[in-house]
């Protein structure tokens, strides 16, 4: 495939082929230039590592989501020296130390000719910065901060770019406070997410080991997904595949802020998506069957329920889409395809 000039028509475009996607994650991070934003200290090293570590050795991710064939990963840890690395390999893989994964901790060049020069070395690769602030240039004298910050993004996009097959994870932190969109969430200038192909934000409360990660992309599906932190820094989605992550993050927003009572009504309802009635909760939570029904209603009203039929009551919305395929969602060989999801992780 040639592009004759850096302009071409639509017939051109129409009779081209273009790889398929690839993907660290499947459904979740997928080739390109993906941005992981969270709060410090909340455990994104943790989490990226531990996915480093997946896909050197063609393993689960995230517990229960396959990666494909091993591929390499360069992981630039910036903020860490070689004893905390080992420390938190020994963690997470104890018996698994592969020579695909490799390590910094300095940089001998700029971290954009390192990255480029990684991905024209080796196929297919996966390189982790962490994090974006240790290599964040600041605004030169004719530039505005966002200029400056768009340009270097789209230096480390380009990298990715010129290497089909490629994936850069530029773990950042995020803004003390955040709008109503996560991507509000992201700390600095639109001009760090403006360049991303795809970002994560990953929120979760220090004395809670449940978290959610919420994601949008180019090339993969807008999510939400439930996720738990082990002791042993190993992150996992909940459940056995995105779709039962999803219904968990989707449960907790449903129930957050609510008392123990109702958040066990709607737990149950939950539980059973083609529906349920009062008498089922009343039966389940050994309560009057009419404050059964009076905890539904309520639900109902508040929008944390549906209600298709009467007396019957079943979550809202829906999230059958995840784990379906699309075009732009088509897996290469280094994954199983979309439908093998839940299987592979049964």
């Amino acid at each position: 495939m040639t592009v004759p000039t850096s302009r071409f028509d639509a017939r051109w475009l129409e009779h081209q082929k273009f790889p398929p996607v690839q993907y660290v994650v499947p459904e979740l991070i997928p080739e390109g230039l993906t941005l992981l934003v969270a709060a410090p200290k909340i455990g994104k090293s943790w989490m990226v590592l531990g996915l480093s570590i997946a896909v050197s050795l063609g393993q689960d991710a995230f517990g229960s989501i396959p990666t494909g064939s091993p591929r390499p990963v360069l992981y630039l840890a910036l903020e860490d020296g070689q004893r905390r690395l080992q420390q938190r390999m020994r963690s997470l893989a104890p018996d698994l130390w592969s020579p695909l994964l490799q390590f910094q901790v300095d940089l001998e060049q700029d971290v954009v000719t390192t990255v480029a020069n990684y991905f024209h070395e080796h196929q297919d690769a996966v390189v982790v910065l962490d994090t974006l602030g240790k290599v964040l240039p600041s605004t030169g004298s004719t530039q505005t901060q966002y200029a400056a910050d768009y340009q270097f993004m789209g230096s480390l996009k380009k990298a990715c770019d010129a290497v089909p097959g490629s994936s850069l994870i530029v773990v950042h932190h995020t803004r003390k406070a955040g709008g109503e969109d996560f991507l509000d969430a992201v700390s600095g200038t639109q001009g760090i997410a403006g360049a991303a192909d795809t970002i994560c934000v990953l929120r979760r409360d220090r004395k809670d080991q449940g978290a959610t990660l919420q994601v949008t992309s180019r090339d993969a599906r807008e999510g939400e997904y439930g996720m738990t932190l082990a002791n042993n820094g190993a992150w996992s989605i909940i459940g056995r595949s995105l779709k039962d992550a999803a219904a968990s993050a989707q449960l907790s927003r449903t129930t957050g802020g609510l008392s123990d009572r109702m958040a066990e009504v709607i737990e149950l309802a939950y539980a059973r998506p083609g529906g349920i009635r009062a008498a089922d909760v009343a039966a389940e939570l050994s309560i009057d069957e009419k404050m059964a029904g009076t905890y539904l209603g309520r639900a109902f009203d508040q929008g944390r329920l549906d209600k298709p039929a009467r007396g019957l009551y079943t979550p809202v919305g829906s999230v059958e889409s995840v784990g379906t395929n699309s075009d732009s969602n088509t897996l290469n060989t280094f994954h199983s395809p979309s439908e093998a999801l839940e299987a592979g992780a049964a």
